[in-house]
């Protein structure tokens, strides 16, 4: 009898709430995530406080951290949302008619590689599903899906945590960016000219490319980096008219200018790597991802 009351001072908002807090850890930007007053939040972390017993999130400095007994709740409040979710959704998910929004972490390489297709299909079928995309290192988008802040994470994955599952999207190389121009009349780069050459690292929040310094550890060497930034885009341009070397996942750079760039093999082995979709478990019977992971894969076949 005393466990039923206590269920009856649950209301399932003061969870979603919740969620969103100790996701945010700011009253306000949980407030604008949910679309809530600022006053009504703060209210409900008052009987959140109240209804476990703990201050849940206490000031540090300028901003909130979460307390032991909060980091507790994360995954397992995550996953009591997800299941609940799944319950109240109907039993055929309607593409034409779902109200949806999905949260998808992603790099720029992989947001160039899935998106195109997707919205184009997403505005075709099923005009109602919104994206929200986000970016990070591998590590950071592997915590953010198992922490519930991400639905489905685009990536390269070579361990995944039990907790998660994946599909392959497809199988990619890794290829060298020069200017045409600084390479001998053969146009082979030989691995002394990759190496005495300076080079572009592309690296976010630290991740780097380990695939290619595992490689060139094995050959105990080392390549000197002369620019590193967090995202690819830009690169080509670094390259033009210098002696630098960008290498790089061979979709990245299918649209350059061949007047002045070209591609060519490294001089060394680099394994290739699979490019995955990866969520959690637990959003298995979660119909309308399912169909978005579909979508997505068709979407790779078409643009192959």
């Amino acid at each position: 009898m005393h466990q039923m009351n206590d269920l009856r001072r649950v209301d399932l908002n003061l969870l979603v709430i919740l969620d969103a807090l100790l996701s945010e850890q700011h009253v306000t930007r949980a407030a604008e995530r949910l679309h809530l007053s600022q006053p009504a939040v703060s209210h409900a972390l008052a009987r959140l406080r109240d209804l476990l017993g703990d201050p849940l999130l206490v000031r540090a400095g300028s901003g909130l951290v979460a307390t032991p007994r909060a980091l507790e709740l994360i995954g397992p409040l995550a996953e009591a949302l997800a299941q609940v979710q799944a319950l109240l959704a109907p039993n055929a998910f309607d593409p034409g008619t779902a109200q949806r929004t999905f949260r998808l972490a992603m790099s720029d390489y992989g947001a160039a590689i899935v998106l195109p297709e997707l919205v184009r299909t997403l505005r075709r079928e099923a005009p109602g599903i919104d994206l929200q995309i986000s970016h990070g290192s591998r590590e950071g988008m592997l915590d953010a899906v198992l922490n519930g802040d991400i639905d489905l994470a685009a990536g390269v994955f070579p361990e995944l945590p039990n907790e998660l599952r994946s599909t392959s999207l497809f199988e990619e190389r890794y290829v060298c960016l020069v200017d045409r121009a600084s390479l001998g009349a053969d146009g082979v780069l030989d691995l002394p000219t990759y190496l005495a050459r300076p080079h572009v690292l592309l690296e976010m929040r630290g991740s780097g490319t380990p695939e290619i310094e595992r490689a060139l550890t094995a050959l105990r060497e080392r390549r000197r980096v002369a620019v590193s930034l967090p995202h690819w885009s830009v690169a080509p341009e670094f390259i033009r008219g210098t002696d630098l070397i960008l290498t790089v996942a061979s979709r990245a750079v299918r649209d350059i200018d061949e007047r002045t760039l070209t591609v060519v093999p490294p001089p060394f082995h680099i394994p290739s790597f699979t490019f995955v979709l990866a969520w959690h478990k637990r959003r298995g019977g979660d119909q309308a991802l399912n169909w978005l992971n579909g979508r997505i894969g068709e979407g790779i076949v078409r643009r192959t």
